[in-house]
């Protein structure tokens, strides 16, 4: 091949690598762009903190059907129109949350935007590992890993400062979100395609998906299972309750302030991935189920002590378990998985994923009705560290799957 031709061919390929990587980025961080708003949506529309919780976890539906409907599509119908696709859901979403006027719409709202960054992502992550070079898939999924959690740390911290700083707040984010897609959109419509044997017709897709963990591997898969249900509990935790946990225990009302502290969140947990590239994905799962004790323990001393500065201390220690958590137990999974079943294994994974992300949550809101808010988050700490302990001592019992 001409040097010239090879060259042009290398700049295509990094240029759509790093359009591939925007895309990520800017689809994971519509997701926390809501957070810093709960507050200013319950004063809004008489919101109770049980609709807000339900509201946040109607995300998960949208996730769900990307998962288990949609799953495959971007295979079969290429990367490239799927993510189109997928930005005009998001552009969707956000303009229902633009024009909001009730619950009713938040909740359609949330489930479009769980659809189009559980397609996107999955799709975006594909096409990254495609266009990555080199044949070694751990650095390209290293790259999504980080990219995810940075989307979301920025996502969070756009928000909270637009939400504080800007006029009309429950606007302006959204008129900004909606700006970046568009960009989004006109960069991945220029990127490079990877799937070479496209169907041509909706009707020629296929949507057959299966979720199943063979009988061999049930036992071994309890460990990444429960890491990632305890890791994206806490993930959620500070996703949907973190603000109300700001304003009813330390008494602090600012927007900014609830998307910086969930920044931080999900920035500690970026550099986290990166750090430890050289940490071994069972050392990692195990770290982080040995760190989410005395990560939960801090979060509770500073709601009790109603301290920020041990919430800020608290936070970046629940962003290194998580991270090594959710980075150990994905490659576990993924390593456990046999090659002729993978896809049904990892989607056995992302649903305890994708439950751990929503139901606790909803119980905790439900839980501070009656036992107030410390309790039940006591309650949810509780069984988060049963959790881990269970995780640990079933992988204690598999000297065979060690490395």
């Amino acid at each position: 091949m001409d040097s010239r031709l090879q060259s042009r061919v290398t700049l295509d390929r990094q240029a759509s690598l790093t359009s591939a990587t925007a895309l990520l980025g800017v689809l994971y961080a519509g997701s926390p762009l809501v957070t810093p708003l709960y507050p200013l949506y319950q004063r809004a529309f008489a919101l109770s903190e049980l609709m807000v919780t339900l509201i946040y976890a109607a995300y998960v539906i949208g996730n769900l059907g990307a998962t288990f409907l949609f799953g495959r599509v971007s295979d079969q119908a290429g990367r490239r129109p799927v993510s189109l696709l997928m930005l005009a859901i998001a552009m969707v979403s956000t303009l229902l949350f633009l024009f909001a006027t009730g619950p009713a719409w938040l909740f359609v709202a949330r489930a479009a935007s769980g659809l189009a960054i559980g397609v996107g992502a999955a799709t975006a992550t594909a096409w990254i590992t495609e266009l990555h070079p080199g044949n070694d898939a751990a650095p390209a999924s290293r790259l999504a890993a980080a990219i995810n959690l940075a989307g979301l740390a920025a996502g969070a911290l756009l928000a909270g400062l637009l939400a504080q700083f800007a006029p009309a707040p429950l606007h302006t984010v959204f008129v900004v979100y909606l700006t970046i897609l568009a960009a989004m959109a006109a960069l991945t419509a220029l990127s490079r395609e990877t799937v070479q044997q496209r169907v041509r017709s909706i009707g020629k897709l296929s949507l057959d998906f299966h979720v199943g963990v063979p009988a061999d591997l049930r036992v071994p898969f309890i460990t990444p299972a429960v890491t990632a249900f305890a890791t994206f509990s806490l993930l959620g935790f500070y996703a949907a309750l973190l603000p109300n946990l700001l304003e009813n225990s330390m008494h602090e009302h600012s927007p900014a302030l609830s998307g910086a502290v969930v920044a931080e969140l999900f920035a500690t947990s970026a550099i986290t991935v990166v750090a430890t590239s050289a940490l071994a994905a069972r050392a990692a799962m195990r770290t982080g189920l040995w760190l989410l004790p005395p990560s939960l323990a801090l979060l509770l001393w500073a709601q009790a002590a109603g301290s920020l500065a041990l919430l800020i201390l608290a936070t970046a220690v629940c962003g290194v378990a998580c991270a090594l958590g959710f980075r150990g137990s994905l490659q576990e999974a993924n390593r456990m998985a046999p090659a002729e079943r993978r896809a049904e294994l990892l989607s056995a994974y992302l649903l305890c994923c994708y439950t751990g992300n929503s139901l606790p949550v909803v119980g905790i809101a439900l839980l501070s009705r009656f036992a107030g808010h410390f309790w039940a988050n006591a309650t949810f700490s509780a069984i988060s560290v049963v959790l881990a302990a269970i995780a640990l001592a079933v992988d204690r019992r598999q000297p065979s799957l060690r490395r």
